[in-house]
């Protein structure tokens, strides 16, 4: 069986492929081949998705294909190369804030790029033996918007986006829906809910927030602090997403004569918000016990609480009801476990700038 993870070099695709790689699961066979693809751009550090990527090659089965998925002949010589059955999209242009400063990109990678993912799976089936047998593609909480209800379900209407990228993510759960009718092509979105972990994202807040610390400078609390965020450690995340992968949606034949589509939605979240006023706290007790920062340093005088930004929403906290009774599975680390891990890596990642 071949997998094709695109985004290999990010945060999420680059610790999918470890556990594939390392799974000694028989729902993938003896003689499982990784095929990842990024176009290892610098919309944050590069050198971080390259000590991530340096740790993939040395994966027994894994191959690197470097590249942007907008690009169609690339996707489309992958696709006839290699023949994948389950296909990861996790390559997007990810980012609330940095979609009012660049929409090009978003517009460019998770509109176009996930087309041409869905094209190359429709022809799949004339191009070799199954075709692809399960297309699984990352969503995100932000299509929730500002829905007051809570905890966010996947029966919610979610129409009202308040950023380009929740916009992107909302049309890839339509574009999917629309390709898995036409032509029956099993697919499977997820709605991640803030995922942070080691070596993670740096534009993502806690690691800004780290950054800062270390420097001494001032961090900014939005909303001032009146946020609440399921923070979904990376590891849960990669469990959801493998669990999710086994098991496609069912196909079937409408009493139109067309499929049914095999199309499936979930949330992946902690179901467990935290306020972000006690996770900025928490971050900074484990940057102390870590010793990335002295026991005396001055927390108070390091914060600013400021108003809300545009894009962002004040909650986040995922329904996962449906995930547990269809997979059994529901992400359980406690955010102190999950910082301490991330503490304990930022001090060697910090060692090493």
């Amino acid at each position: 069986m071949t997998i094709l993870v695109t985004g290999a070099a990010g945060f999420i695709g680059s610790n999918l492929i470890k556990a594939l790689c390392r799974s000694n699961s028989s729902v993938w066979g003896d003689n499982l081949a990784v095929v990842g693809v990024d176009n290892m751009n610098s919309y944050y550090d590069p050198q971080l998705k390259q000590e991530r990527l340096d740790e993939l090659e040395k994966l027994p089965g894994f191959v690197f294909v470097k590249g942007n998925i907008a690009d169609k002949g690339l996707i489309n010589s992958i696709f006839q190369n290699y023949k994948p059955s389950i296909v990861v999209n996790l390559a997007a242009q990810a980012g609330v804030r940095y979609s009012i400063t660049d929409p090009d990109v978003y517009i460019e990678s998770n509109i176009i790029g996930f087309y041409n993912i869905l094209e190359a799976c429709r022809h799949s089936y004339k191009q070799y033996e199954g075709g692809v047998q399960h297309l699984v593609y990352a969503s995100s909480s932000s299509v929730y918007g500002a829905n007051h209800k809570t905890p966010h379900s996947t029966d919610d209407k979610v129409d009202n986006p308040i950023s380009l990228y929740a916009a992107t993510k909302k049309s890839n759960e339509l574009m999917a829906h629309c390709y898995s009718k036409l032509y029956d092509i099993p697919s499977t979105g997820l709605r991640f809910f803030t995922v942070y972990g080691p070596a993670g994202r740096p534009d993502m807040a806690y690691f800004g927030f780290a950054d800062k610390l270390v420097r001494g400078e001032k961090i900014q609390i939005f909303n001032y602090g009146n946020c609440m965020r399921d923070f979904t450690y990376v590891d849960d995340v990669v469990e959801g997403i493998m669990k999710v992968m086994e098991r496609a949606p069912e196909r079937g034949m409408g009493e139109d004569g067309l499929p049914l589509p095999p199309y499936a939605v979930y949330n992946i979240g902690n179901s467990h918000p935290e306020n972000l006023l006690d996770f900025v706290d928490i971050l900074q007790q484990e940057l102390v016990r870590a010793g990335v920062l002295p026991e005396d340093y001055d927390f108070e005088s390091h914060k600013e609480l400021v108003p809300m930004q545009p894009g962002d929403v004040a909650v986040t906290y995922a329904d996962t009801t449906a995930l547990e009774r269809d997979f059994g599975f529901k992400p359980s680390t406690p955010l102190r476990a999950g910082l301490r891990a991330f503490a304990e890596w930022y001090k060697i990642y910090c060692l090493r700038k």
